[in-house]
């Protein structure tokens, strides 16, 4: 195993882990992805469970065997060790696979990894249930058991044991107390009892259910009912994945809600895990917020915007539909509708910028305005600039990227094509319909575009020779 988890030297009363199992090939997901790796609301789905078990206060170890090296590329920010399973023989076996860099002693809590609903209040309560017990399981009681293994119980009420449900007898089968595949167990005990449990003989895996037999036996096997069935079910295919992502949606924006936040529609809206929201935001319908980004209080984010891995600052109004990527808008700002900013935009407060725009690595400075219809990339737009109607900026020459600065104060007539590199002065006016190929001074008014001709009659004549080509049969 990987880490300081592995530590050998349990602080006073023995030390507290979270085993989290991402091992499994998941076949039943369809999919070349690892079943824990597969994206749940801007993360993997054994973050989750991960995060509950830290934020429960746990020291964290993941067992890992399907597609390992991505497994722990997505939780290296995480912190956590890991300990390999060498080859996928049960969940039995996986713990046994962690035992020997684990603490001598202590409570280990072994959850799997591809159950993302998990709190961290569960498992603390599972962990004060515990106590000094050899074994204790979380269970739920569920209408329809389907594939859950059973936890059957003696006439007394105490736990005997668990049932697969591919071994259940009738009897067994009718039983609705199912087992979440969550435990504590004391780790002293762990260690001996793990080596004597029996291969199945139909599947040749260890089951870590076994054990749970093993402490009921000795009188010492604790049961925690969880009420919130949702909370604790695993995800094994793309249905469930969808029930769980449903339910980790609603969690989310109740959340915000409660912290001051105005969704128009909560049910077309999507907020992943890693988005942050001030007060009094407003997020219309069909919106989507994605990775990193921050909406600071009184910010108004319009019908169909997505926005990923960005900052929108407080008071700023994004009109329907634009699409943000690693940009910032400032203070007051007004964007759209239908913009675009690219990664590396940067709007300083109160810049205006509107429909059918597209900004990509540029600053657009306080006050200045880019209203509609321009493409803006690779550049600096000054102070209380505007820039007209269908201006590009020409960055690149079809082998670099070329920078474009145009002056505060100044103004770019519509139609203007801007040839990087290239700086317009401050106070500047271009003309409209220019192309602009070289610097312009501070204050100059230029033009570039060709001289007008007039050719009176041109027309008529035009047209008339047309028709009499047409009347002839000619093409």
């Amino acid at each position: 195993m990987d880490g300081a988890v592995g530590s050998k030297q349990p602080a006073a009363g023995g030390r507290r882990v979270g085993l989290v199992l991402a091992a499994g090939m998941g076949t039943r997901m369809r999919s070349a992805l690892s079943k824990v790796l597969h994206p749940l609301l801007g993360r993997v789905m054994v973050d989750y469970p991960v995060s509950a078990a830290q934020e429960a206060g746990l020291d964290v170890v993941v067992v890992v065997h399907n597609q390992e090296a991505a497994v722990r590329a997505a939780l290296a920010p995480r912190g956590v060790a890991f300990a390999r399973q060498e080859a996928p023989r049960g969940t039995g076996d996986a713990v046994r696979s962690a035992l020997a860099d684990l603490p001598e002693t202590g409570v280990v809590v072994v959850m799997a990894g591809d159950a993302p609903l998990f709190r961290a209040e569960t498992l603390r309560r599972l962990l004060e249930a515990h106590g000094d017990k050899l074994a204790t399981v979380l269970t739920a009681v569920v209408a329809a058991p389907g594939s859950y293994g059973r936890l059957v119980r003696g006439p007394d009420g105490a736990p005997k044991r668990i049932v697969e449900a591919r071994e259940c007898s009738p009897e067994e089968r009718a039983i609705t107390e199912i087992n979440t595949g969550t435990y504590a167990f004391d780790l002293a005990w762990l260690r001996g009892v793990i080596e004597t449990l029996p291969v199945h003989g139909d599947t040749g895996e260890l089951y870590l259910t076994d054990v749970i037999e093993a402490a009921a036996a000795e009188g010492r096997c604790g049961v925690v009912v969880h009420g919130d069935v949702d909370e604790v079910m695993g995800v094994n295919d793309r249905v469930a994945l969808a029930a769980a992502r449903k339910a980790l949606q609603e969690r989310i924006l109740t959340a915000h809600a409660y912290a001051g936040v105005t969704f128009e529609d909560a049910a077309r809206v999507v907020v992943e895990a890693g988005v942050r929201l001030g007060t009094d935001v407003t997020v219309g319908p069909d919106v989507a917020l994605r990775g990193s980004t921050v909406v600071a209080s009184g910010a108004q984010i319009g019908q169909g915007c997505v926005i990923t891995d960005s900052v929108v600052e407080e008071g700023a109004l994004l009109r329907p539909y634009c699409v943000l990527e690693g940009a910032r808008v400032g203070a007051g700002c007004t964007v759209g509708p239908f913009a675009r900013l690219r990664p590396e935009t940067v709007l300083d407060a109160g810049a205006q910028v509107g429909n059918f725009v597209e900004l990509k690595k540029a600053r657009v400075e306080a006050g200045a305005k880019v209203p509609h219809l321009s493409y803006v990339g690779d550049a600096r737009v000054g102070a209380g600039a505007n820039v007209g109607a269908g201006t590009i900026t020409c960055n690149y020459d079809g082998f670099s990227k070329h920078h474009t600065d145009i002056g505060a104060g100044a103004f770019i007539g519509s139609n203007s094509a801007l040839v990087a590199p290239v700086r317009v002065g401050e106070g500047a006016i271009v003309g409209a319909g220019s192309v602009i190929t070289q610097d312009v001074p501070a204050d100059a008014i230029v033009t570039a575009r060709g001289a007008l001709r007039v050719a009176e009659g041109a027309a008529a004549r035009f047209r008339a020779a047309r028709k009499a080509k047409k009347k002839g049969g000619g093409a």
